[in-house]
């Protein structure tokens, strides 16, 4: 029995599938496969039933699982409390940035982090919130960059600052010559937004209900930059984050529209585990956001 094969077995009992489990930890199918079915030939049990078209774990399986969790994470303390008596702000740190923030935060934040921090490059994960606490938790990231809520147990945050919301429509649209728009107004639009699995998408149909209520339109795509572009396109209309208005993304084809006060917005954050040990590199980092210029940004504390 060996670290990697606990990583390979925590891995399917989170993917439920071998083949994704699989190029989570980089490794082939096979590979994988081989080392659970070797693991479970040595401990004498089956961690998983597998079938043509699913995965599932066994009773005996989920307590395996879970104390392979617990190793893993202590495995991990192992490096952090040995990296206590180095300097916490010297070698890379893991960063992981949802997609709707990190093209518009890392520009800004890299070299405001070299400023207070030159030893510790940034290691850079966009992904998901979803896929991120996942990486956080298994030890593969050591700091995350997210929209609030988030937490649970053995995760400390720290909120950095409130973004508000903003309508972005075709030049040509009617709303282009309003002051303001009011979140109920976007259920008579056709308003695209990010698939399934961003949390930007479930933040603007919170701030605008009637979009689910009242039957809205909405149509998704894959990015704020394909939205922006579908929408330049004449498609209908999105809603970005004030840091993605930000003039370097104007487009003489778009008007961006405020909402009427008080306009929705998120709250972005860090979040670490409890058991990282450098407490010194996640205040540089959150010093470094605290320094970005970006004037529409609310910075908190």
């Amino acid at each position: 029995m060996n670290l990697n094969e606990l990583r390979y077995i925590v891995a399917v009992a989170q993917e439920l599938n071998f083949r994704r489990a699989a190029e989570r930890c980089f490794v082939s199918q096979p590979a994988l496969s081989l080392a659970i079915q070797k693991l479970e030939g040595e401990l004498g049990v089956r961690i998983f039933e597998r079938s043509k078209t699913e995965v599932s774990i066994t009773p005996i399986g989920e307590r395996v699982v879970e104390q392979s969790q617990r190793v893993l994470e202590e495995a991990a303390r192992i490096k952090e409390i040995a990296s206590r008596g180095k300097d916490q702000l010297a070698g890379p740190l893991r960063l992981g940035v949802i997609y709707t923030v990190g093209p518009y935060l890392l520009p800004e934040l890299v070299p405001a982090l070299r400023k207070i921090a030159p030893q510790m490059p940034l290691e850079v994960e966009e992904n998901t919130t979803g896929n991120l606490d996942v990486l956080l938790r298994n030890g593969k990231l050591d700091v995350i960059i997210i929209a609030l809520p988030f937490g649970g147990p053995g995760i400390e945050t720290r909120a950095l600052y409130d973004e508000a919301f903003a309508v972005v429509v075709p030049i040509d649209h009617p709303w282009s010559k309003k002051k303001a728009v009011k979140p109920a107004d976007l259920a008579r639009e056709r308003v695209l937004l990010l698939n399934t699995g961003h949390c930007f998408s479930n933040q603007v149909v919170e701030a605008c209900p009637e979009l689910t209520r009242q039957g809205g339109e909405t149509q998704q795509g894959n990015s704020l930059e394909t939205l922006r572009n579908m929408v330049a396109s004449g498609l209908g209309i999105t809603v970005l984050p004030c840091s993605a208005n930000s003039e370097k993304y104007r487009s003489r084809l778009l008007k961006v529209v405020p909402f009427a006060e008080p306009a929705p917005a998120r709250r972005v954050a860090l979040a670490w585990r409890k058991s990282f040990g450098r407490e010194k590199a996640v205040g540089a980092l959150a010093a470094a956001i605290a320094a970005v210029k970006t004037p529409c940004l609310r910075m908190l504390g």
